[in-house]
């Protein structure tokens, strides 16, 4: 049975357990190039803060799995999130970087609001296994 433990604002967690925090984004259409460059161009703040591990930023693909014809197809009017995901060592070090001045200052140039078509979805998960990092295996 996996043990598990309080962080410290009380939430739940197992121990050692690797996070991944995804921002789930929609971009409005038109606006994918000048999202895509924010990300390119980022000052990579984050990147120097205890526990970090990595960040990715994903393009959603305009598809769609036909069952009919058991196969992927193009869908011109799917559009999907693009994911912002980071990679944190303990819960507590995202925590720790969301209340650092780097943060703020990463956060401070605040795109148009045309840029996006709806709501972002901020998602936590533990790494439960992993098919390259030793976790899971305990």
């Amino acid at each position: 049975m996996a043990r598990f433990e309080r962080d410290a604002s009380g939430v739940r967690c197992y121990e050692s357990a690797m996070i991944v925090i995804t921002n789930r984004i929609p971009v409005a259409r038109g606006h994918e190039i000048d999202f895509e460059d924010r990300f390119k161009r980022r000052v990579h703040l984050v990147d120097r803060h205890s526990g970090f591990i990595r960040n990715e930023v994903h393009r959603p693909r305009p598809v769609r799995f036909d069952h009919e014809r058991a196969m992927w197809v193009e869908d011109p009017d799917a559009h999907g999130y693009y994911e912002v995901k980071t990679w944190w060592r303990t819960f507590e070090d995202f925590v720790a970087w969301t209340k650092s001045a780097d943060f703020a200052e990463a956060h401070a140039n605040r795109p148009p609001r045309e840029m996006f078509s709806g709501p972002n979805v901020l998602e936590v998960h533990e790494v439960l296994t992993s098919t390259d990092l030793d976790v899971g295996s305990r």
